[in-house]
């Protein structure tokens, strides 16, 4: 008798378990979890067959076979990553490697600045120094052009007229014996070496006569004339002209600039002068002062109630600019 024996099913071992969650990998890909995996390799295992209980590919196998598939798709899933990861890596360091460069150029810039800025700092003091020498040297022509005009004597308002202008010698001659003539008294050298007119050329647009520029041969006769001019009015032939010292355009420009105030000091009795290159003297309480710019007699004059209101200065910039 033979016991025929069914070969037995195999336990299906699935069991109603929960699925787990999906893992969202590095590219996307959704791949189930280890349980769920497990369970679809016993679930999709071939069932052995009915009869002599051979079957074609048995349980150990298929699960080996299923275990060499997952660790190949790994694997490529491995590999994908590292190459990303390498890519990522090399970005990284070429990042590191411009910030190192933007790091090192702004140090760069910033030593270039520094030196900049003490390059300017320099330049700044050398055109200090350059603008106090030209000074300097330009108050030192101006002095030495004065100087060369110390025997000069400048008369204004002497009428340009041809008869006058092709004798001028004469016409000083004749102005010092109607004016002065203590000095041709007392044997002064009056004689010229020479005269002109000044411009050279006649300005259409002025309507005021040329001045004219006297060099006297003796320095001492030139103060004299200078100091008698100070103290009256000269004429010419009745007509009044005035005797001044011959200056340069620019300390000319400077005396202009006391006109007004030196005409109101006068009317006040404050006995003003200009004294040389430009500084205007006056007799105030007893003493003597002295200014070198409007400015100062302007403070001056502020805190003096006798004086303060009666010198309009503003006025007198304005029409100087």
């Amino acid at each position: 008798m033979t016991n025929s024996t069914e070969p037995q099913k195999p336990q299906n071992t699935k069991k109603n378990k929960k699925k787990g969650a999906t893992l969202d990998t590095f590219y996307g890909a959704k791949i189930q979890n280890t349980e769920q995996t497990e369970d679809n390799i016993k679930e999709n295992a071939p069932k052995p067959s009915k009869g002599n209980g051979n079957s074609p590919q048995t349980y150990e196998e298929f699960e080996s076979e299923m275990t060499k598939k997952m660790e190949a798709f790994w694997e490529e899933k491995l590999e994908i990553m590292q190459k990303k990861f390498t890519h990522l890596q090399n970005q990284f360091d070429q990042t590191v490697k411009e910030n190192q460069a933007l790091k090192a150029r702004i140090r760069q810039l910033e030593d270039n600045d520094r030196v900049k800025e003490q390059e300017s700092i320099k330049q700044s003091q050398n055109t200090k120094k350059l603008e106090e020498n030209i000074k300097y040297l330009t108050d030192k022509v101006i002095d030495l052009e004065n100087r060369g005009r110390r025997d000069n004597l400048r008369i204004i308002g002497l009428p340009d007229k041809p008869e006058i202008n092709t004798k001028l010698d004469m016409v000083i001659q004749d102005i010092i014996k109607e004016n002065c003539p203590e000095i041709l008294e007392q044997g002064g050298n009056t004689a010229t070496d020479r005269a002109h007119r000044t411009p050279s050329t006649l300005n259409p647009q002025k309507t005021t006569p040329r001045n004219v520029i006297a060099k006297f041969q003796s320095y001492q006769t030139k103060e004299k004339i200078l100091q008698e001019a100070r103290k009256r009015q000269f004429r010419y032939k009745g007509m009044p002209i005035r005797v001044t010292q011959d200056l340069a355009s620019s300390t000319l420009n400077d005396r202009k600039a006391w006109n007004m105030i030196f005409r109101k000091a006068r009317e006040l009795g404050l006995q003003p002068r200009i004294s040389y290159p430009a500084k205007l003297t006056i007799y105030f309480q007893g003493k003597v002062w002295a200014f070198n710019k409007i400015e100062d007699f302007q403070l001056f004059a502020k805190k003096r109630p006798e004086l303060c209101g009666k010198f309009d200065t503003e006025n007198q910039r304005a029409r100087n600019t």
